[in-house]
């Protein structure tokens, strides 16, 4: 297992740019899925991005395609999520979600991660 801490989390303007971070201690991060996922108010869970262990596959919402980015670092330990072009809609509390044992199939299901950072605000105003 892993812990998570998520940062970078604010408040920007609308077709502004974020960049979210997610630092894991207590394993190897290579062997890890990474996905993002948020959370508005009065609204269900929904996936936002993924990326497999070694970087080498990307998966992403619809409606964050061309605009988003999911990366990762597996020596500093870290995934990121580049969020550029923000609309209103953006706005919700955005998690970042990591497991070792993540089927190709389960990557946009927020049932497949075991680890779960603390969440950060993203607020985009109109």
């Amino acid at each position: 297992q892993v812990q998570l801490v998520e940062s970078g989390g604010g408040l920007v303007q609308t077709g502004g740019s974020l960049t979210l971070s997610c630092v894991a201690s207590g394993r190897t991060f290579r062997p890890y899925t990474v996905a993002w996922f948020r959370q508005a108010p009065g609204k269900e869970r929904e996936f936002v991005a993924a990326i497999r262990g070694n970087g080498g596959h990307t998966y992403y919402l619809d409606s964050v395609k061309g605009r988003f980015t999911v990366s990762k670092d597996n020596v500093k330990s870290t995934a990121y999520l580049h969020m550029n072009d923000l609309k209103p809609e953006d706005t919700a509390v955005y998690y970042c979600a990591a497991d070792a044992g993540v089927i190709l199939s389960s990557v946009r299901r927020s049932t497949a991660y075991a680890n779960w950072g603390q969440g950060t605000q993203v607020t985009v105003s109109s």
